[in-house]
């Protein structure tokens, strides 16, 4: 059942209906669609190419992610991202890229240790310039690496997933040169556990790093910027 369960989860993003509900959720959480907004299964079907019933059915899934709303006789409506869920993400987080850096360090070829190396001297170097655009990439990059780098498809699902969430977050508050430096140096610690088999420290290391980042969020204006969307929608 639960190799069935894998394969099922693996395959379904190359469904019709997969392909329907990463789009719409991709679009929800890059702000295309915004917060009350209605999203009409006629109008998506027509835009997609595809009938309603993959339309019908990616929304119960985006229901069911807590993305949106269904009300009965009337339609689905996008809920968007609360600061709550925005805790949650990062806590789960926290603890899975924890996980994932302990495997990373059982796992991890030759390959991709050296493109994890490239990264951080990279990013060290774009930080030092002041080059927000290519931390970001960086940053981004470093991570997909090491959830590569775990050799579980099932946690590199689950992690790129809270990722996408935390990109979409994340453009809520202003990026900040001080924390790209240091948040690289993270890298780089985790980096140098990983290399040296330290699975233990690895893990402590990957969860802080996420821990932190969230710390940083909030210091730098994560609430400001939820209250001044919940008071923008109290004026409209």
């Amino acid at each position: 059942m639960g190799n069935y369960d894998v394969k099922q989860e693996v395959t379904d993003k190359y469904s019709l209906r997969g392909r329907v509900f990463h789009r719409l959720r991709d679009d929800i959480l890059s702000g295309r669609y915004e917060e009350h907004e209605e999203l009409r299964e006629v109008a998506i079907s027509e835009e997609m190419g595809v009938s309603r019933t993959p339309v019908r059915e990616a929304l119960r899934q985006l229901e069911l992610e807590g993305l949106i709303q269904i009300i009965p006789n009337k339609g689905a409506y996008v809920t968007g991202i609360t600061m709550k869920d925005v805790e949650d993400i990062y806590m789960i987080r926290s603890l899975l890229e924890g996980l994932c850096a302990r495997w990373a360090t059982a796992n991890i070829t030759g390959e991709q240790m050296e493109e994890m190396e490239e990264n951080v001297y990279l990013a060290r170097f774009h930080a030092q310039k002041g080059h927000m655009e290519q931390m970001a990439q960086l940053d981004n990059r470093f991570h997909e690496i090491m959830y590569e780098a775990c050799n579980s498809k099932i946690l590199e699902h689950q992690l790129k997933d809270f990722h996408e969430y935390v990109l979409r977050v994340r453009k809520k508050t202003l990026s900040n040169a001080s924390r790209g430096l240091k948040s690289n140096e993270e890298h780089a610690q985790i980096m140098e556990a990983i290399k040296a088999g330290d699975a233990d420290r690895a893990e402590q290391l990957a969860n802080r790093h996420i821990l932190n980042a969230y710390e940083n969020m909030k210091k730098n204006g994560l609430q400001e910027a939820y209250r001044r969307e919940e008071t923008g929608k109290e004026e409209n």
